[in-house]
């Protein structure tokens, strides 16, 4: 495994880079092309990836718990069983994203852009999505156990058999949104839009 840990990177151009199991565990990558990067398997866990280009890389089980990650371009990049405990993606742009199996427990995608995203199995529970753009995502069996969708927008949104006991959906956008089997059972559905 290749050690970068707590390097500092700025400036570099790793757009297409193989970094597949690379240790960059606190690396400072903020605002860095990562674009099209292999990263999967890499151990990311406290790296500064804010303003990063992500778009299109491949992060496959990688470990990016407490990353900072806000206002990352992760658009269309694959995150599948990827571990994102406690990481900051507060404005981030998540769209077309694969999530399936994913760790977010506690993360803060607070006003991120999750539109037709895959969170299909994803664990978000305590997370805050305040505000989040889930239009049309695949929330299929995710666990949301007390996460904060307060304002967020979940129109259109597959939430079957999804996991919600004691989520804060207040004003949340539901239109359109797929709760067939999900579990509703203590969350807070106050002024929530549901036709």
């Amino acid at each position: 495994m290749r050690s970068l840990s707590d390097a500092n990177l700025s400036g570099a151009n790793l757009s297409g880079a193989n970094l597949a199991n690379a240790n960059l565990a606190n690396a400072n990558l903020a605002g860095e092309n990562l674009s099209r990067a292999n990263l999967s398997y890499a151990i990311l866990s406290g790296a500064d990836l804010e303003r990063a280009n992500l778009s299109r890389a491949f992060l496959f089980a990688a470990d990016l718990e407490r990353a900072l990650l806000r206002r990352a371009d992760l658009e269309r990049a694959v995150l599948s069983a990827a571990d994102l405990t406690k990481a900051n993606l507060a404005r981030a742009n998540l769209s077309y994203a694969e999530l399936v199996g994913a760790n977010l427990t506690g993360a803060t995608p607070v006003d991120a852009d999750l539109t037709n995203a895959d969170l299909t199995n994803a664990n978000l529970t305590g997370a805050n999505l305040t505000n989040a753009n889930l239009t049309g995502a695949n929330l299929f069996a995710a666990g949301l156990k007390n996460a904060e969708l307060v304002g967020a927008n979940l129109s259109g949104a597959n939430l079957s058999i999804a996991i919600l006991t004691g989520a804060n959906l207040t004003n949340a956008d539901l239109t359109g949104a797929v709760l067939t089997n999900a579990n509703l059972s203590g969350a807070d559905l106050t002024g929530a839009t549901r036709t």
